[in-house]
C-alpha cells in the first residue's frame, strides 16, 4: 500500500508518525518529571495538552493517532497497574475513557479549526491575487500583455501547466507550443462557452479544467488549468474568476480598438465631406475666373489690346496657381489624416529643404521680402523631404500673404530638437486663436478674413509636423507679428554624417 502512495503522500505519513511519537514522548517525559508532585489527573492534562498541540500541527489522521497514543501511553506508564494496559480500578477506566473522548473531540475540533484557518488564508490570498491581477490588467496596452499577465496569474495560483489563448469569432488564435489535445479542448471550450473538466458535469474524464474567457455570445478565449480535482470547487471558481478578469480586459481593449476605428472612419468621412465642400466653394471661384478669362481671350482676342490680353493671362496664371495650391493642400491633408501610404523617412538636410523652397518663392514678386538665417552645422533629421518642403513653403506663403514687411526664416538647434521659425510683422494671431488657426477651413478675422484662402495651409503644416513626431506652435512677437515654430526631434546621426 505504501508503494501506491506518491512521494508527497509518503512524506506526509512520515511527518505524522514522527509528530505523534514526539508529542507522546514529550508528554510522557514531562509527566515522569512531575510524578509524585502532582496528581494523576494533572498528568492526564499534560497528555491532553500534547494532543491539542499535535492536532494543530498534524492532519486529521495524525491528530486522532496522537489522541489514541496519548491515552495508551498514560495508561501504560502511570495508571496502576503500571507498565501494563490493564486498568485496576473502575474509576481509572472511566477516567481513561473520558480522556480518550476529550482527546478525540479536541483533536477533531483542532483539525477543523486548522482547515478553516487554511481556507481563510487561501481565500485571502486569492482575493489579493485577483486585486493585483485587476490592477495589472488595467495597465495592459495590448492583448499580448493581457495573455501574458493572465498566464502568470494562473501559473501562480495552480501547479500547472496552464495555457491561455485568445479567440476571435469562435476560433482559437495562435496556439503554438500547445499540445494538439489541449488545443482541441480549448477550441471545444470556446465553442460550448462552458467550463469543461472534473466536477463540471461536462467531459469529467479530462485531466484539466477548460475555462472560457467571457460569457456565451462573447467568448474571447479560453484557459487550460492543471491539476484539476473534481472536489476542488474553490480552485475551479478561482480559475473562473481569473478568466473573467482576463476576458474583461480583452473585451475592453477590443472595444477601444473598435471605437478608434469608428472614430477614424468618421474622421475620414468628415475629411471627405470637407474636401467636397472645398471643391464646391473654394475651387469654384478660381475655376470660374479661369474659364471667363480664357473665353474672353478665345472669343475677343482680336478686339483686346495687348495690355488687356496680358492682364487676362496673368489672371489665369494666378487663379490656376491658387487652384493648384488649394487642391494640393486638401489632398495632402486627406492623405495624412486618413493614414494613407507610409512616408519615405530618410535623412534630410534642413539647409537643402529651406534653400530649395526659398529659391522657388523668391521668384515671386513679393519673394524678395524673405530673409534666411541658418545656424552652421545643423544635424540631419529623419523625414519626408516633399512634406517638409511643403510645410516650410506654406508657412512662408502665409507670412508673405498676411504681412507687408520683411519675413524671416531662422533654423537652429535647441537641445535635442531642431527649430525652424518663420517670423512676420503682420497683425498677428488674436488671443484665443492659437490652437484654432491649425484647424481645417478655419479663418481668423481682420486681414486674414479679407485675404483669399481656403484655410488649409496651417492645418496641413500641423499634420505634417505631427506625422514627423514634431510640433508646430504659434506665438506673438514682442513688436507685433507672429512667429510659427516647427520643432523636429533630432535622432542619432548616421555614420556618414558623423564622419563629415
Amino acid at each position: 500500500m505504501a508503494n501506491a502512495l506518491t512521494p508527497a503522500e509518503r512524506a506526509s505519513v512520515r511527518r505524522d508518525v514522527v509528530g505523534v511519537v514526539v508529542a507522546v514522548a514529550a508528554a510522557t517525559a514531562v509527566s515522569a518529571v512531575l510524578e509524585g508532585v502532582v496528581s494523576l489527573t494533572s498528568q492526564a492534562m499534560v497528555y491532553l495538552f500534547a494532543v491539542v498541540a499535535a492536532s494543530y500541527a498534524l492532519d486529521r489522521v495524525g491528530a486522532i493517532a496522537s489522541a489514541v497514543g496519548a491515552v495508551t501511553a498514560f495508561n501504560f506508564f502511570f495508571v496502576p497497574p503500571r507498565f501494563t494496559l490493564e486498568v485496576e480500578h473502575r474509576d481509572n477506566l472511566i477516567a481513561l475513557a473520558a480522556m480518550l473522548a476529550v482527546a478525540l473531540l479536541v483533536s477533531t475540533l483542532s483539525a477543523a479549526l486548522k482547515r478553516e484557518t487554511a481556507a481563510a488564508r487561501a481565500s485571502d490570498t486569492r482575493s489579493r491575487q485577483l486585486r493585483e491581477l485587476a490592477a495589472a490588467l488595467l495597465a495592459a496596452e495590448g492583448e499580448h500583455d493581457v495573455l501574458r499577465i493572465g498566464s502568470g496569474a494562473l501559473a501562480h495560483a495552480f501547479a500547472g501547466p496552464v495555457h491561455l489563448v485568445a479567440a476571435r469569432e469562435g476560433v482559437v488564435g495562435d496556439h503554438t507550443g500547445i499540445a494538439d489535445d489541449v488545443a482541441r479542448g480549448l477550441q471545444c471550450c470556446v465553442g460550448e462557452a462552458a467550463v469543461l473538466g472534473p466536477g463540471t458535469g461536462r467531459w469529467p474524464g479530462l485531466d484539466a479544467w477548460y475555462v472560457p474567457l467571457g460569457p456565451r455570445g462573447n467568448v474571447v478565449g479560453a484557459a487550460c488549468v492543471k491539476p484539476a480535482v473534481a472536489a476542488d470547487a474553490v480552485g475551479r471558481e478561482h480559475a473562473e474568476a481569473i478568466a473573467a478578469l482576463v476576458a474583461q480586459a480583452i473585451a475592453r481593449l477590443r472595444l477601444a480598438a473598435a471605437n478608434l476605428e469608428t472614430r477614424a472612419a468618421l474622421q475620414r468621412q468628415h475629411l471627405q465631406s470637407t474636401f467636397l465642400a472645398s471643391v464646391s466653394h473654394d475651387l469654384r471661384t478660381p475655376l470660374t475666373a479661369i474659364v471667363a478669362a480664357a473665353s474672353s481671350l478665345q472669343q475677343q482676342r482680336s478686339r483686346l489690346s495687348a495690355a488687356e490680353q496680358e492682364r487676362l493671362l496673368a489672371a489665369i496664371v494666378a487663379e490656376a496657381s491658387h487652384l493648384s495650391a488649394v487642391t494640393e493642400n486638401t489632398l495632402q491633408l486627406v492623405r495624412l489624416a486618413a493614414g494613407g501610404e507610409a512616408m519615405r523617412l530618410e535623412w534630410q538636410s534642413v539647409e537643402e529643404i529651406v534653400g530649395s523652397v526659398v529659391a522657388r518663392l523668391r521668384a515671386r514678386p513679393d519673394g524678395e521680402r524673405i530673409g534666411v538665417r541658418i545656424a552652421p552645422g545643423l544635424p540631419l533629421v529623419r523625414g519626408d523631404a516633399t512634406l517638409l518642403g511643403q510645410l516650410v513653403a506654406n508657412l512662408l506663403d502665409n507670412a508673405l500673404k498676411y504681412s507687408d514687411g520683411p519675413v524671416r526664416l531662422v533654423a537652429c538647434r535647441l537641445g535635442k530638437r531642431l527649430l525652424v521659425s518663420v517670423k512676420d510683422g503682420g497683425s498677428g494671431v488674436r488671443e484665443g486663436e492659437a490652437e484654432r488657426v491649425f484647424e481645417p477651413f478655419y479663418r481668423g478675422g481682420g486681414r486674414t478674413a479679407a485675404t483669399r484662402g481656403a484655410g488649409l495651409g496651417l492645418a496641413l503644416c500641423k499634420a505634417i509636423a505631427d506625422v514627423h513626431g514634431g510640433s508646430l506652435a504659434v506665438g506673438a512677437r514682442p513688436r507685433g507679428g507672429s512667429r510659427f515654430t516647427l520643432a523636429l526631434p533630432i535622432e542619432a546621426q548616421p555614420e556618414a554624417a558623423l564622419v563629415a
